[in-house]
């Protein structure tokens, strides 16, 4: 069985991956990193040339390759749940644990990230997180088995809570 994060970006997905990781002995897959080493290029040059729909048509490919793995850590993309397929492969054979954080949060840890295009265009930052935070939020509370609060928790305790409902 595979522990799958899911969340919006700077939920702490890849930070609790990583504890996880030493914890348990898993390996991590990150989605998003791989997407970039199937495309050759980072994500904000594959949206830059191809387009969102390019995009969202590799992460189903890597999300199927990923999910059909045992035992990872699967550290997927914040948006990965947009394709009701990728829900359903991830969850075949993992327990989703959906990592949740209020808008000034996620600003706050995402704030200098460079690497993830906008996803809503011209919107400012923060208009941009709460906006397509309303539109995943069914898409989070749906796919997920569990949910974790992440904005008062330390990665530790996040972990920790993890590997205490798996029993692992």
């Amino acid at each position: 069985m595979n522990i799958v994060l899911i969340g919006y970006r700077g939920t702490g997905k890849s930070a609790v991956a990583r504890v996880l990781a030493e914890r348990t002995g898993r390996e991590v897959v990150s989605t998003d990193a791989r997407i970039v080493e199937v495309a050759g290029r980072s994500i904000p040059e594959i949206v830059d040339k191809h387009g969102w729909d390019y995009f969202r048509n590799i992460e189903s490919r890597v999300v199927d390759e990923v999910a059909a793995r045992d035992a990872i850590i699967i550290d997927a993309g914040g948006g990965v749940v947009i394709r009701d397929r990728n829900t359903e492969a991830l969850r075949k054979n993992g327990k989703l644990f959906w990592l949740v954080a209020n808008v000034d949060t996620i600003a706050k840890r995402i704030g200098a990230d460079d690497q993830r295009p906008s996803l809503t265009g011209e919107k400012s930052f923060i208009e941009e997180i709460e906006e397509v935070l309303i539109q995943r939020l069914p898409l989070y509370r749906a796919a997920a088995h569990y949910s974790i609060e992440t904005d008062t928790k330390t990665i530790e305790s996040v972990a920790q809570n993890i590997i205490s409902i798996l029993k692992i």
